[in-house]
């Protein structure tokens, strides 16, 4: 690795994206895709690193061309893939992805024992932790196989050591198997960590004791909101945690030091909504790296997300530090 410090390791999942290029097309329909790589602590990486950060993606591929396609790809972004470890007998993983706006957005993952599930403790004692300023967990890596394990580990180390730990909730139901396992995963990991973001249904999801209607695709809406409430507020005050909760146009919610507060979001015309929460992740990461409040921080993460949703693509939309400063000082 370069002399530099990193400001930023991401852990967790990793995919090669085929993205239609037929825009508004049933998926049946599609003719051409685009290519891209994916996976949330992929795009959170990448998006660090077109804002400026030193970004570390820390996820395994398998022995095959699509491993070689990613770590390549991640090189030409400036991501730093020294720490992504070849799995013999593993699969790298792929996402297929619809584009009907402004509302559909058809996802299918290939991950059939994907080898980014195989990272192991040994290979996170190897990442340059002492020298880092944080780390990026995803929720969906405690799902199946030892990278659960490594994402306890790394949390403990951070916590341990005075690394800053963001976690984004990343929720993908069909890759738990039960409606219970993401909560039961998720309450042990984050009292460990110091900044947690998720849309309403991953947080129910995550707090909540009877969760079954979220992870089968429902919606927060009514009492559950009330009660999404009173969930976050006490898992505030017993964790300590800074909560970003996502609420797509309407902006997001802060939850910090015991006072809530509301950053508005930018309404813009929608073509892909995949990878938004990711380009609002890295923003934030980016202004937390600044050492801006959370609400400044926040107003640039919500501008990441708005340029991602305007665009086609994923990893592809993820916007520039010169282009985020250029949509906030237009009318925004």
């Amino acid at each position: 690795m370069s002399g530099a410090a990193p400001d930023l390791i991401t852990v967790g999942r990793v995919s090669m994206d085929l993205f239609a290029r037929d825009i508004g097309a049933e998926f049946h329909d599609i003719t051409a895709f685009e290519t891209g790589v994916g996976g949330s602590p992929i795009n959170i990486a990448i998006g660090a690193s077109r804002l400026g950060l030193t970004s570390v993606a820390f996820t395994a591929v398998g022995d095959d061309e699509v491993g070689r396609f990613v770590r390549r790809y991640l090189r030409n972004e400036g991501v730093i893939t020294e720490y992504i470890p070849v799995k013999p007998g593993t699969r790298t993983g792929m996402a297929v992805v619809g584009v009907q706006p402004p509302d559909r957005f058809p996802l299918l993952f290939y991950r059939e024992n994907p080898a980014d599930i195989h990272l192991s403790i040994d290979e996170a004692e190897a990442l340059p932790l002492s020298r880092a300023r944080a780390i990026s967990l995803s929720g969906t890596a405690l799902s199946r196989g030892s990278t659960h394990d490594v994402s306890l580990y790394l949390a403990e180390r951070a916590r341990a050591t005075g690394l800053t730990s963001f976690i984004d909730l990343d929720l993908r139901p069909d890759q738990w198997p039960h409606p219970l396992s993401f909560g039961l995963h998720m309450r042990r990991i984050l009292p460990l960590c110091d900044v947690i973001i998720g849309t309403e249904e991953e947080f129910f999801a995550a707090l909540a004791q009877r969760p079954e209607s979220i992870m089968a695709g429902g919606k927060v809406s009514g009492a559950l909101t009330m009660e999404l409430q009173g969930l976050l507020r006490d898992f505030r005050d017993e964790s300590g945690a800074t909560l970003v909760l996502k609420q797509g146009d309407r902006g997001v919610m802060l939850y910090e030091d015991g006072e809530t507060y509301t950053v508005a979001g930018f309404p813009v015309e929608i073509t892909n909504t995949v990878g938004a929460g990711d380009g609002f992740a890295s923003g934030l990461i980016y202004g937390w790296a600044q050492g801006w409040a959370w609400e400044q921080a926040a107003r640039f993460a919500n501008a990441c997300g708005a340029i991602v949703v305007s665009r086609h693509g994923c990893a592809r939309a993820l916007p520039t530090l010169h282009e985020v400063e250029a949509f906030l000082e237009t009318d925004h």
